[in-house]
């Protein structure tokens, strides 16, 4: 089953007191203790992203690993990528992503792990990075259209209430016709995808939102879709 889990924001890196998102995503290998992968190549490869990840993870119950591209822990990636359960890439500068990943042929060896049932989970740019498009901020001082993996059709926007100038340039864009049609994420919601279907929206925060944007009849429109609170009752 090609699944796919991606965050407009959250999880360890950005609420280390929440792990609700976390521990779905961990829920959705359906092992008791799934191998768990993750990718910090969007903040080039930082150590200090990279303990955090650990320092979280070491008390769940899993089996973590990370892999960098500057010091990569073997040089067969592809059988390195397809032993593990999940692959939870991380945010910061999504273009560099792309880049590095096609360099390395790591953008083929994830397609080829989602096709194998490989679950892909991430927030930010370890969201927007499955979708044909999404919306970064990798050129300083501007949000611009990037071209993604499209292993998801349509774009994608995170960051939809953390980051006030996104709302805006979204619609200003799809207007424009430079951006597809898609999906955004406040901070702490998460898009579950099941082949290429939206299946479940989550959230770890209870009044975060997920929005459908799309353009009729030249007019942008903008739907606001509830997602399912994973903590407590409101």
């Amino acid at each position: 089953m090609r699944q796919i889990f991606a965050m407009g924001g959250g999880g360890f890196s950005m609420e280390p007191g929440n792990l609700l998102l976390d521990k779905y995503i961990l829920e959705l290998a359906k092992k008791e203790k799934p191998k768990v992968c993750f990718l910090p190549t969007a903040s080039g490869d930082s150590d200090k992203y990279i303990v955090r990840f650990y320092s979280t993870y070491i008390n769940l119950t899993c089996q973590p690993s990370h892999l960098s591209l500057f010091l990569p822990p073997t040089a067969d990636l592809k059988s390195f990528i397809l032993d593990q359960d999940i692959i939870y890439v991380g945010g910061g500068n999504t273009k560099s992503l792309i880049a590095l990943w096609r360099e390395w042929g790591l953008d083929k060896i994830l397609q080829a792990a989602w096709e194998n049932g490989v679950i892909l989970a991430g927030l930010s740019a370890g969201s927007i990075c499955w979708f044909e498009q999404g919306i970064t901020d990798s050129i300083p001082g501007q949000l611009t259209v990037l071209q993604c993996l499209g292993l998801l059709k349509g774009s994608n926007c995170p960051h939809y209430d953390g980051e006030p100038e996104r709302r805006p340039a979204y619609h200003r864009l799809l207007s424009q016709g430079l951006i597809n049609p898609g999906y955004a994420a406040d901070d702490g919601v998460g898009f579950h995808f099941v082949g290429s279907k939206l299946e479940k929206i989550v959230s770890s925060r209870p009044f975060a939102k997920a929005y459908q944007l799309a353009k009729l009849d030249g007019t942008v429109t903008e739907t606001v879709l509830e997602p399912i609170y994973l903590g407590k009752d409101k």
